[in-house]
């Protein structure tokens, strides 16, 4: 259908083909924010690869990749700071992609809702988990040599 052939008076809310070809193009998908969400995963995704490329370069500079060596390196604010951005970048990055293949995959309305609800408690709890355990690092009082 056209926009010409549409009702008099039909919103786009009501009968899809009465929004005009400019409208299609700026909802880009059914929730009317695709376009917003695929930066969200670009931007995301930039934040990822750089922040593991600090890692690998961070991990290849140290003196030795024992515990002791690490936790230590993860004491210093300018180790911690980046890993906690990376934690957090890492999940937000796994929540939104699995969110996509939800709302690709599961049909039914309410299972795709508690499918939605598990994949974010997942994120969130496992961000946490992540960010505890470094806090707990960066804060711990020095071990005894």
């Amino acid at each position: 259908m056209s926009v010409e052939t549409a009702e008099p008076g039909a919103s786009p809310a009501t009968n899809p083909s009465a929004e005009t070809p400019i409208g299609r193009v700026r909802g880009l998908g059914p929730a009317g924010h695709g376009a917003r969400h695929w930066w969200h995963e670009r931007l995301s995704s930039v934040a990822c690869l750089l922040l593991y490329v600090w890692l690998i370069v961070s991990l290849l500079r140290l003196p030795a990749l024992d515990h002791r060596g690490v936790t230590e390196w993860l004491r210093q604010p300018s180790a911690a700071v980046p890993m906690m951005l990376l934690v957090a970048a890492t999940f937000w990055h796994l929540k939104m992609g699995l969110k996509v293949i939800v709302d690709d995959y599961v049909h039914d309305e309410g299972n795709r809702f508690l499918a939605t609800l598990l994949v974010d408690l997942a994120a969130a709890l496992g961000a946490a988990f992540a960010l505890f355990a470094l806090l707990r690092i960066a804060f711990a009082p020095l071990a005894a040599a």
